[in-house]
Order: C-alpha cells, then structure tokens, then sequence
C-alpha cells in the first residue's frame, strides 16, 4: 500500500458551496464540525437527540436546521437523510459522527449494551451512507466517517466499542473503493481522546496522562480540511499513528510492547500523581493531523 493521498484526485477543490448533514450534531465533534461548515458558507443541516435543546441551539449558530432522531431506531437514518436533502435542497457532504462508547470487563455487558453501541456507531452510520448515497453528486459527493484510535490499535476495557469502529474503518475503506468510480469521495477520521462530554456519558472519566485531550474544534477544522482536499484518513493528532503503522507492519514487536504495558497494568486507567492536568491546547503534542502512510501488508 502506499501513502494515503486524496480521494478522488484532482476533481476535489475547496470551492463552491457544498450542502451539508451532521450526525451527533448536538454537542462535541458534530457541533464544532457543524459550525466549521457554516463558518465557510456551507447550509448544514444537524441530526441528533435533542436533549435539553442543544441540537436547535447549534443549528441556531450555524443558520441551519434541526432534525431530531434516534439513529438507533428504525426508518430513522433514512428519514433524517430525506428530510436534510428536502430542507437544503439537496445533500453534498454527510458526517457519520453519532457514537456511543462503554467501558468496563467485556463479560459484563448486557445484550443491550451491545446491541446499542452496534446499532449506533456501525449500523446507523451504514444506513446514512446508503439513504445518503441516492444524494451525493458525482465529482463533489463525499462521505466522512468519524472513526476513533480504538478502531485502530484496540482498547482494553473498551473491546466493543473498539470492534464497532474497527467495522466502521473497514465500510470507509472498501466504500471508498466501491465508490471511486462514481467520483463520491470517502474520509475515515480517526481522533484519540477528545474533550467532550463522551466520557461522561460512558460513565466512566478519561484519567491518562497520554494522549491528552484535545479540543473539538481541533477534529472539527481537521473535517472540514479533508473535505475540501480530499483526504482519505486522517489520524488526530498525527504522532498516534505510528503505533497503527507498528501493529500492522511490525505485529510482533508490537504484540510485546503490549504485553510489556499489560504486565504493567500501563492500559489501567487512573489519575496522575501530583499533577494537575487541563485539556491541552491543538499545538500541544504535535497535535497536527496528518494522513498515516498505508500498512504495506
């Protein structure tokens, strides 16, 4: 495999205006990647739970339209689809970014903790795609799936949540083969630890000291970034891609540096000693997205 380059060549520009549908749009990386879009003139239009009216705030800021939904339910993706392409007169660029993480011993979920996290973070986003897909112009249709490292290199604690965004990479990558021919490009997004409400939600606080947390707005720019020139993967922030390259390229070394770290309890999650740690600021870290090279395997 080579380096990752752009999806769809030179026919991707930054210009023109695009119409857009965000997923997860009411709070986190969908209202910054919502508000992103509308800063550079794009209509948008935000899908979501509307709890506490977050997501008719957001699409208050962006000049944009609401449209609440469960993607977990039935008829929902498509419904939102629909009614996204009917109010902005059509659908350029749609944003898979509603997920759901839980952490804790794989042995203790329910079946509707699993079912849950399957329905949200793969099979709605493949249910968007598809509605979506009736849509998307040739030339400037486009595809961004907001993926997440544990997709990548796996989570102790989180081995669902991790095997649902590994699912979720693999759809971005073979619909972006599948999809080529018909000029709709295709981005998997792939952030680490970002500061949002996400882990409040699990239940269970992000207490590492590394990676640290970064801003939103920092996935949000990157989003926007891919679109407009096309890139295919984009790792946020770039340094954690080398350990994707290791695990694929080098399995072996990897697999003992992994063991090292679990003899260790390294992948245990808990707070720093004597230090106190705020998000970082994007510069922090070398937390500059970049495009990984491709496994060659």
């Amino acid at each position: 495999m080579t380096k990752a380059g752009r999806a769809g060549g030179a026919r991707r520009t930054g210009s023109g205006t695009r119409k857009v549908l965000v997923t997860g749009g009411s709070s986190g990386i969908g209202a910054a990647t919502a508000l992103a879009f509308a800063a550079r003139g794009f209509p948008v239009a935000v899908t979501g739970l509307d709890d506490g009216g977050g997501l008719r705030e957001v699409a208050s800021q962006a000049g944009g339209v609401s449209i609440p939904g469960d993607l977990r339910e039935r008829g929902c993706p498509r419904r939102v689809v629909e009614a996204a392409a009917e109010a902005l007169g059509g659908l350029d660029v749609v944003v898979s970014n509603a997920g759901q993480g839980w952490r804790g011993p794989f042995a203790a979920m329910t079946d509707d903790d699993i079912d849950s996290l399957l329905d949200l973070n793969l099979r709605a986003s493949a249910q968007v795609a598809r509605a979506a897909l009736a849509h998307l112009p040739p030339g400037t249709g486009h595809l961004v799936f907001v993926g997440s490292i544990a997709g990548l290199l796996g989570v102790p604690g989180e081995a669902w949540y991790s095997a649902t965004k590994a699912g979720l990479g693999m759809l971005a990558d073979v619909l972006r083969t599948e999809l080529r021919p018909d000029g709709i490009g295709v981005t998997l997004v792939v952030p680490t630890v970002v500061d949002t409400a996400f882990y409040e939600r699990r239940n269970s606080p992000y207490l590492r000291r590394r990676p640290r947390p970064i801003s939103p707005q920092v996935v949000a720019d990157a989003i926007v970034e891919a679109v407009e020139h096309g890139r295919e993967v984009v790792v946020i922030p770039g340094w954690v891609s080398w350990p994707a390259r290791l695990k694929v390229n080098f399995p072996g070394l990897y697999r003992q540096l992994e063991r090292r770290l679990d003899a260790q309890n390294a992948w245990r999650e808990r707070p720093p000693r004597n230090v106190v740690d705020g998000p970082s600021r994007p510069e922090d870290d070398g937390q500059r997205p970049i495009d990984p090279i491709r496994p060659s395997v």
